[in-house]
């Protein structure tokens, strides 16, 4: 039987434990990004989310809707500083303000450390590290200001290597590190950073990307003999995005 079919939204907080906070997540559309939207939502909040496609991220929406929530979509690609802008622009324009960030957006290939290019190489870098642009947009433009925030990464484990990843396992290291410098930088301004590291996560990209013997394989190495779900991962945002979190 299959144990990684979605979860209704809800993790077990009070259904107004989110109310008055504005969310916005990047890669809203998908996986841990969707999920995450809807328990956020589900708590009260109001999210905006942003992709590049536009058709995922109107389906979160109205699932949003479903909820009795409310969700701005931003068609937008944040590895460019001016999509950037738009995206929290258009959030400041529709909420006055940002009090959860959720740096979700990601992407990353299995390759022999050795075939990755140069350009491959920099594009998985330069999506996960550089989610860097839209924390400080975000922090300058809402949460310094408002003297309060939280600010959530995604990552892997940086304490092991993880074979054909080399690219991403490195980036997302360098992710935590980076959460890790802000949350004391920042703490002065009542943000809290916090960098979430899950093991291997059931979305429609492991379906897509690679081979059933690999998620076998993945299978094995978890002792509950099964992969998270993204649901896993959002109701854990959603719990320390709460003050229970705080």
């Amino acid at each position: 039987m299959r144990t990684d079919q979605p979860v209704p939204p809800g993790s077990g907080l009070r259904p107004d434990v989110h109310t008055g906070k504005v969310a916005l997540v990047t890669g809203g559309g998908t996986g841990i990004g969707r999920a995450t939207a809807l328990d956020l939502a589900a708590g009260g909040a109001r999210v905006v989310i942003c992709g590049r496609r536009p058709e995922p991220l109107a389906e979160v929406a109205d699932e949003v809707e479903a909820l009795g929530g409310s969700c701005l979509t931003v068609s937008a690609d944040i590895r460019e500083e001016g999509s950037v802008t738009t995206v929290v622009g258009h959030a400041l324009e529709a909420f006055s303000r940002i009090d959860l960030l959720v740096n979700n957006a990601g992407g990353q290939f299995s390759a022999p450390a050795e075939e990755i290019s140069p350009g491959g190489w920099r594009a998985v870098h330069r999506l996960a590290v550089d989610a860097r642009a839209m924390t400080r947009e975000v922090a300058r433009r809402a949460m310094i200001p408002q003297r309060s925030g939280a600010v959530f990464f995604i990552a892997f484990s940086p304490r092991r290597g993880i074979p054909g990843f080399a690219h991403a396992a490195s980036a997302r290291a360098a992710v935590e590190n980076l959460a890790a410098g802000l949350s004391l930088e920042w703490s002065r301004y009542g943000i809290r950073t916090v960098c979430v590291a899950p093991g291997t996560i059931a979305t429609g990209g492991l379906d897509d990307h690679y081979t059933p013997e690999d998620r076998a394989r993945w299978e094995r190495s978890v002792p509950l003999g099964r992969l998270g779900r993204p649901e896993d991962v959002s109701g854990l945002i959603s719990f320390l995005a709460s003050p229970q979190g705080s």
